[in-house]
């Protein structure tokens, strides 16, 4: 099969757009590359300052983070609850959050992309393709605290 000369000039045209805008992080001087764990730990750090946003992670990474906790010396995973893919020149973020009863969940969802966005492509010069969401759970208010009740047993 042939191509037609309108379609093998689009496809040049358009790799020669992509080799001519180069990236903050290339130059004459050298490269620069951000580890997805640099990535990684922005996004989870922006996602936590978002005001509805009560924790990142499932329900297992949500356990394992409260056991790590309570070890002296151990702290929680800033990653935990955020995967990325880093390339060259953009970065991808898939989140899982928990959100607080009570706050609409699609503000609070754009509200994180924007923060996102705006914390990885300031520090790292990465054009960030797409943020992912996933709301895993609520936090109810009184999920934190026991029993109100007297057991029925004794």
């Amino acid at each position: 099969m042939t191509q037609s000369p309108s379609s093998t000039s689009t496809s040049t045209s358009s790799s020669t757009i992509a080799q001519a805008s180069p990236s903050s992080l290339q130059s004459s001087q050298g490269n620069t590359t951000i580890a997805d764990d640099v990535v990684q730990k922005i996004a989870g750090l922006a996602a936590r300052e978002v005001s509805g946003v009560y924790a990142l992670g499932g329900g297992a990474a949500r356990t394992i983070g409260a056991l790590r906790e309570r070890i002296p010396g151990a702290s929680q995973s800033i990653g935990q609850g955020v995967s990325v893919e880093v390339g060259d020149k953009q970065a991808a973020v898939d989140l899982d959050l928990v959100t607080e009863y009570g706050v609409p969940i699609v503000d609070v969802a754009r509200s994180v992309r924007r923060n996102v966005i705006a914390s990885v492509e300031g520090m790292t010069g990465l054009q960030v393709t797409e943020v992912n969401i996933s709301v895993n759970d609520i936090h109810l208010p009184g999920d934190d605290e026991g029993p109100q009740e007297p057991p029925r047993v004794r």
